[in-house]
C-alpha cells in the first residue's frame, strides 16, 4: 500500500461519511439513534458499515477482510452515536450552549477515530 493509496482510502471514507451522517440520514434515524437496538440507529450504523465496504472492495481490498472492517465500523459507529444520545437526552443542552458542541464534537471526534482504525487494520492485517 502506498501513501497515496492510504490518502485516497481515507479522503472516500471521509465522503462516506459526509453522505451517511449528514446528507443521506433520515429523521427516522435520528429520533431513534438512542433507543438500544432500534431498527433506525441500525439502519444508519448498517449504513456507514455498507458504504465503508464499497468504499473498500473497489480499492481492491479483499472482499472477506473488507466485510470484517465493515463490521468493526457497524459496531463502533452505532454505539458512539448511542451513547452521544444518551448523553444528549440526559443532560439536555440547547444546540445555542456550548455543552451541546462538545458532545457533538466529541461524537465527531470517536467517528473519525473510527476511520483512522479502519485505515490502520488495512495497513496492519491486509
Amino acid at each position: 500500500m502506498t501513501a497515496e493509496w492510504l490518502l485516497l482510502t481515507f479522503l472516500l471514507l471521509q465522503v462516506k461519511h459526509l453522505f451517511a451522517d449528514y446528507i443521506w440520514q433520515s429523521g427516522w434515524m435520528v429520533m431513534n439513534k438512542g433507543k438500544y437496538g432500534h431498527p433506525g440507529g441500525l439502519a444508519h450504523a448498517a449504513l456507514h458499515a455498507v458504504l465503508t465496504l464499497v468504499v473498500l472492495v473497489l480499492l481492491g481490498v479483499d472482499p472477506v477482510w473488507a466485510l470484517v472492517v465493515s463490521v468493526g465500523e457497524f459496531v463502533l459507529h452505532y454505539h458512539i452515536d448511542w451513547l452521544k444520545d444518551q448523553i444528549i437526552r440526559r443532560r439536555n443542552p440547547s444546540p445555542k450552549q456550548r455543552e451541546y458542541w462538545v458532545y457533538t464534537g466529541l461524537d465527531q471526534f470517536g467517528h473519525q477515530v473510527t476511520l483512522i482504525a479502519v485505515v490502520a487494520a488495512l495497513l496492519w492485517f491486509s
